[in-house]
């Protein structure tokens, strides 16, 4: 259908006498008068060679101009940065992941106001850029849809499908004298054999099923690996979805209600997803102007059933779940046993409910259980609070025999401490490391401490020791890790005051994390108690340091869309 472009954005660099220059620079490009005349869609890839993650992202981009076009638009390509984990991880370049996820939506708002689009089609692939795409799309508010470039296929090794995280365990289990280097070199050979992103329910599947589940992605679109030929389909169908929905005027903040953001959690807890997700969905809600925050994600956690039997806590990876049907597996289930809101509208026009319709339940897969025969009757990552952490903290359980630890405190006051200590294997079995200023604030940057878990998992030490951060742990982590412990330390939260040997109680079945500490001691503690300069004194990480909110409420950098006067779709 023609669209009126008197209506839209793009009418600001297309129409009338005063926009011959404007006109200029498209015709220059090769565009016709009529393709200046359909709707400007952006066609954005966090694509690069920085890793296997995304280097099909820009070739799935250039398909989705296809479908723009087939629907009558016309599509406008550019693309943003991706810091991708597996590489940044284990040291300083890991300060840049989360707060790429801002400078990722930043990047896209810019391009897009800049160059007033009319919708966006957002294609990601490695784990920051995926809620930063969806964050930019929510605080657009412009018609558009969400393509997961793929999972990486497993690799195999020793009779085993293997992922990164076996290497970064063998890594541990190397230092440990239990790994040959000549094995080591081995398997990083072949655990990861091609395109795609990280292949267990770590950080970036996480969020391509959060996708799925809020309604910014099509049915079933993201599980199917970076390699298969279905995802040439799936972009193109993106384009033509943007197109519909830029027709009805269906918008993210008009799919993305509080009661999506419900579902996203309950998707995420079902299949044992990252606990990054309790960072990322936050900051998405904050976007649309909607308060969703650690604590309620943690009572969505808390009450969901553990469905899909995925690693690192199970046994299987993103490809296997494609092959038992996709995400709209679990949701099918999940819907049955009263656990999704089915009315919440999707990017296809239709509803939850009406997606799941014609799903038909995969009994001949083991891969994701019936909500009558779960996993665990709770979800695979659970929100806790206590004294240690009053503004909540996060662990994932998924696989977990054991679900209390109580024991001695060995502080570190970096990663780079505790990773040292961990590799000379200066720590005893039931203590509790603690892993500080390493928050949003103090780190600067919240990084993730996959290379310590790893390590410690790769020493057989993973469920004999504790560990308990304000900074993060990778979606792959696994074992009894708490991150995201709030107040951060830079904060002077209680995490700032506990001191070696004091006694930590976690108790992720009643979602407790104390201090046992009396009051008085603490309160001495915190008048000798100084704030700590960070390194980075200029730059973007100062920048970050200077805006960046709290983790319990997504570690964000602006007031949102509630403090909002105007939207740019409505330009």
């Amino acid at each position: 259908m023609p669209f009126d472009k008197s209506k839209l954005p793009s009418r600001h660099v297309s129409l009338g006498p005063e926009r011959a220059p404007h006109r200029s620079y498209y015709y220059a490009m090769g565009l016709s008068a009529e393709e200046i005349m359909r709707p400007f869609v952006g066609v954005v890839s966090a694509g690069n060679d920085s890793a296997p993650c995304n280097t099909t992202l820009d070739a799935q981009a250039d398909v989705a101009r296809e479908g723009v076009i087939e629907a009558g638009g016309t599509p406008r390509r550019f693309n943003t940065i991706t810091v991708t984990d597996g590489i940044a991880m284990g040291h300083q370049g890991m300060k840049s992941s989360l707060v790429s996820r801002e400078v990722i939506a930043d990047s896209v708002e810019l391009s897009v106001r800049g160059h007033c689009y009319d919708a966006l089609v957002g294609f990601a692939g490695c784990d920051k850029s995926l809620p930063g795409m969806m964050m930019a799309m929510l605080r657009l508010n412009v018609p558009s849809v969400f393509v997961y470039g793929g999972s990486i296929l497993p690799g195999r090794f020793e009779g085993h499908d293997v992922t990164v995280v076996d290497v970064f365990e063998a890594v541990g289990s190397h230092a440990a004298g239990g790994c040959p280097l000549a094995r080591l070199e081995a398997l990083e050979k072949v655990a990861c054999p091609g395109d795609g992103a990280c292949g267990g329910q770590f950080t970036a599947n996480t969020m391509a099923c959060v996708a799925e589940a809020i309604g910014l992605s099509l049915p079933n679109s993201n599980m199917a690996p970076a390699p298969h030929p279905s995802r040439a389909d799936h972009a193109r169908a993106a384009g033509r979805a943007v197109m519909a929905c830029l027709e009805r005027n269906l918008r993210p903040r008009d799919i993305c209600t509080r009661e999506a953001f419900a579902n996203a959690a309950r998707v995420v807890a079902a299949t044992g997803g990252s606990t990054n997700a309790a960072l990322h969905l936050p900051a998405m809600a904050h976007e649309a102007g909607i308060r969703f925050t650690l604590a309620d994600v943690a009572e969505i956690f808390r009450s969901t059933p553990y469905l899909a039997d995925l690693k690192p806590g199970g046994r299987y990876v993103a490809r296997d779940m494609h092959l038992a049907g996709g995400v709209y597996m679990v949701m099918k289930t999940l819907l049955e046993g009263g656990f999704l809101h089915g009315d919440c509208l999707t990017v296809t026009g239709r509803t939850i409910a009406e997606n799941l319709a014609d799903i038909a339940w995969n009994a001949a897969q083991d891969v994701i259980r019936p909500v009558s025969n779960p996993l665990s009757p709770t979800g695979g990552v659970v929100g806790l609070s206590g004294s240690l952490a009053p503004d909540g903290a996060i662990v994932k359980v998924a696989g977990m025999a054991h679900l209390a630890f109580e024991g001695p405190a060995r502080c570190f006051d970096s990663e780079e401490e505790a990773f040292a200590a961990v590799e000379r294997r200066d720590y005893r079995e039931g203590e509790v490391l603690v892993i500080r200023y390493e928050g949003p604030k103090g780190g600067p940057g919240m990084r993730e401490m996959l290379s310590t878990t790893a390590a410690l998992y790769g020493q057989g030490m993973g469920d004999r020791v504790a560990l308990v951060t304000d900074g993060r742990f990778s979606g792959a982590t696994r074992g009894f890790c708490i991150g995201h412990v709030g107040p951060e330390a830079a904060d002077g939260g209680p995490i700032a005051l506990v001191e070696d040997g004091d006694i930590i109680r976690i108790d992720a079945e009643a979602g407790t994390i104390d201090l046992l500490v009396s009051e008085d001691a603490l309160s001495a503690r915190r008048a000798r108690w100084q704030p700590r300069a960070h390194a980075y004194q200029s730059g973007a990480l100062w920048r970050y340091a200077k805006t960046v909110g709290p983790a319990h409420l997504g570690a964000v950098t602006h007031p949102g869309g509630a403090a909002e006067t105007h939207c740019f779709a409505d330009i």
